[in-house]
């Protein structure tokens, strides 16, 4: 890093009873080539050795009420904790850091003021099945973009595309800017991002940070992921307003997907096109969340307990 990058980088987890990644996470962070000066785990009351793991790896723990769990309260909260750091990066309890170098590369694209916030390249874990491996290679691309207004009449609503299961925020600018909301079902990092760039800032993807992050989805998850997106879009309509909608997006991914398959698992494609109808009926339905009663939405939903009266 440049002798004018800021020095002291926190990493954030938040975990909920983590699964036979949670070591090969912790063991990554503690072989970055750039050590964090503080490690933090945000636990949501875990039945199994979540939390001792993360001790016996050096990290100080927090834990919290598991109702009480936020994606943007929870997080804000470890950024105003972390008052003698100036960079937080945050990850999520099922991605490993591919390199050593990843917390550097990332944290030295902060050296430049005017980025608010840099996000890291999201490879599939190796045992990932076709349809999660296509859908990091079409999100993550092999070259670094730096995604600001100037960037914003060629890419569109990708230009606020982040993702916090790795990425890195400059603490300052994010507390400037008002934080993560924690009104948010899902998309605080998304959100934030284009806050930033209206405001004059730039959101970096760093290709070079990589991470080992996917999920194997049910159909059902996936419904559940785009109800949650669909009330996200649903409540947040000024994002639209300024970068344009998504659904050109969709299209091109849904293509994408099946040329891929096609090529390289091509008995998979009835259960992509399972995903893609369970996609469209989650998103539609969480777009029009405001005519359903919280009662259904909170089985429609991944997170139920975002249903719950007096929740904020």
């Amino acid at each position: 890093m440049s002798s004018t990058a800021p020095t002291k980088v926190a990493v954030v987890i938040p975990t909920l009873n983590a699964d036979g990644r949670w070591q090969e996470c912790l063991a990554s962070v503690s072989a970055q080539s750039l050590q964090p000066n503080r490690r933090l785990v945000i636990d949501s009351a875990s039945s199994n050795d979540t939390v001792a793991q993360a001790r016996d790896s050096g990290f100080e723990v927090k834990v919290i009420n598991r109702g009480d769990f936020n994606h943007g309260g929870t997080r804000q909260w470890a950024v105003e904790y972390l008052d003698d750091c100036e960079i937080v990066a945050f990850l999520t309890q099922d991605a490993i850091l591919a390199s050593t170098e990843s917390l550097a590369d990332l944290a030295r694209c902060l050296s430049d003021p005017k980025v608010a916030v840099a996000y890291g390249r999201q490879l599939p874990h190796r045992d990932a099945k076709a349809i999660e491996a296509h859908a990091r290679l079409f999100n993550y691309g092999e070259h670094d973009q730096r995604k600001d207004l100037k960037a914003r009449p060629a890419l569109g609503a990708r230009t606020f595309f982040c993702s916090n299961s790795f990425a890195a925020y400059r603490r300052s600018t994010l507390l400037r800017l008002g934080g993560f909301r924690k009104d948010l079902i899902l998309g605080e990092d998304a959100e934030y991002a284009a806050r930033a760039v209206l405001a004059g800032y730039a959101n970096v993807y760093c290709s070079s940070a990589t991470a080992y992050h996917s999920h194997d989805y049910s159909v059902a998850e996936v419904f559940w992921r785009y109800f949650d997106t669909g009330v996200f879009h649903a409540t947040n309509p000024w994002l639209a307003e300024h970068f344009g909608s998504h659904g050109a997006e969709g299209l091109r991914f849904v293509n994408s997907e099946l040329r891929f398959l096609s090529q390289h698992a091509p008995w998979q494609i009835p259960r992509a096109m399972c995903h893609s109808i369970a996609k469209f009926v989650g998103y539609r339905l969480g777009r029009q969340e405001k005519v359903i009663p919280n009662s259904i939405k909170r089985w429609l939903s991944m997170t139920p307990n975002y249903w719950k009266p007096q929740r904020f």
